[in-house]
Formats: C-alpha cells, structure tokens, sequence
C-alpha cells in the first residue's frame, strides 16, 4: 500500500481514544502519505485524528472543527433528596469520587476538573498547531469550540482544500503519492444505511460506554437538515 485515504465521518468521542487514534495517524504518515478526508463531520476528537495526516481535505458543507474538551456531570442531589434517598460513601482519598452525581462539587472538585481539562486540552491544541502551522494567535481563533463548514474552515487553516467525492479525494492521494496508477484497497467495515443516514448508535454494537461518547458527540455537533 503506498498512500492512504482516511475518510472520516464523526462528531468524536473520548479524548484518549480520539489521542491514540491521532497518534497512529501520524506514525502511519510518517512511512507513507496520508490523506484525511472529512466527508460529512470532522469534529473535536474526529478533528483530532485528521491532525495526524499529512493533509486534510474536506466536503463544502461538512462540518469542521468543535476543537476543545467538555466535562459534564449530572448533579442529582435534590432529586435524591425528594426520593427520600442518600448514599453512604467510604473512600480512600478526597477525589475517589470525584464527579459523583449524589454530591455538590467542592471547590477542591472544581479545580481538580478544570485541571484535567486544561490539560487535555493543551494536548489537543498542541496537535492542531503542530499539524496546521498556526501560530498562537491564529491558534486561539480556533480553539473556542466553535464549528465551521468545510469551505470556511480552509480560511481559518483548519483544513488544506475543499474535496466535493471520493474520486478527488483518491486523486489527490494519488497525486500526494507520486504514483501513476492506482489500485483501490478498501479497509474498515461496510457502512449500513442507518450509518450513512447519520443515525446516532448506528453501527456501534452492544450497549457500552461507546455508545455514551458517541451519543453525546453527535447531540453536541451541529447537523444541517434539509
């Protein structure tokens, strides 16, 4: 296989399954051209992963960017306190149940959060500028969680070039690849229709902790209906 097409089609999920995702990208990019290619969504850990191609192209109307991290929690104290109901907890250090549902957060809890997410954070901001060539300022711009249609993200650098099917998209790897001819190897499993609908859990197999990321990524990516 001498070049890669790697099309992508996802509002994200957890950020260390989005990092490890980037990181084979990468070292994949580095002993042949890879070429990321955002057909529908490309957005936060989806976003992630394109950074490590050595380019990225993407679809007029997709959906780019949402570069940032989120953490949320439900805060169920008065509904258990209506219920009549309160949990005993026994723990070995004060962050042991850090984000549990059935306690107001302390200001420790908060601090503790926010660095985490911070840190993460500069993780992923570190790969974008690193992969786009921004400088700080350009950086900041697109770091606020904000989302761009394809045609829009390539003036703010997120993306190289605008790509309208497939069969561009394979040229251009071709082309990134110097070959003059082309044998087309697909990889991955085939999509169901649910799946090119957009349907959120389609394609995700049994019930897990997948199916939350998932759910959640895509009720967070703007969708455009017509």
């Amino acid at each position: 296989m001498r070049a890669v097409l790697l099309e992508i089609d996802s509002p994200g999920g957890s950020a260390a399954e989005s990092e490890a995702i980037y990181l084979a990208v990468r070292r994949l990019a580095r002993e042949k051209p890879v070429l990321a290619w955002i057909r529908t969504t490309g957005a936060s850990g989806a976003y992630f992963a394109a950074c490590g191609a050595n380019r990225i192209l993407a679809f007029p109307s997709a959906i780019v960017g949402s570069i940032g991290v989120i953490s949320v929690r439900p805060v169920a104290v008065e509904a258990l306190r209506r219920l009549g109901t309160s949990v005993q907890v026994t723990k070995t250090g004060p962050f042991k149940d850090l984000g549990a549902p059935w306690r107001e957060p302390t200001e420790a809890d908060q601090a503790k959060e926010r660095e985490l997410v911070d840190a993460i954070f500069r993780r992923f901001t570190g790969a974008v500028a690193g992969a786009r060539g921004l400088d700080d300022a350009r950086l900041a711009r697109v770091t606020t969680g904000e989302v761009w249609l394809g045609v829009e993200a390539v003036s703010v650098g997120l993306v190289d070039a605008i790509c309208e099917d497939e069969e561009a998209a394979l040229r251009e790897a071709q082309q990134l690849a110097g070959l003059p001819h082309r044998r087309l190897v697909r990889m991955g499993p085939r999509r169901s229709v649910l799946q090119r609908l957009g349907v959120p859990g389609a394609g995700m197999g049994p019930p897990g902790v997948r199916w939350i990321a998932e759910v959640e990524g895509w009720l967070r990516a703007p969708r455009v209906l017509l």
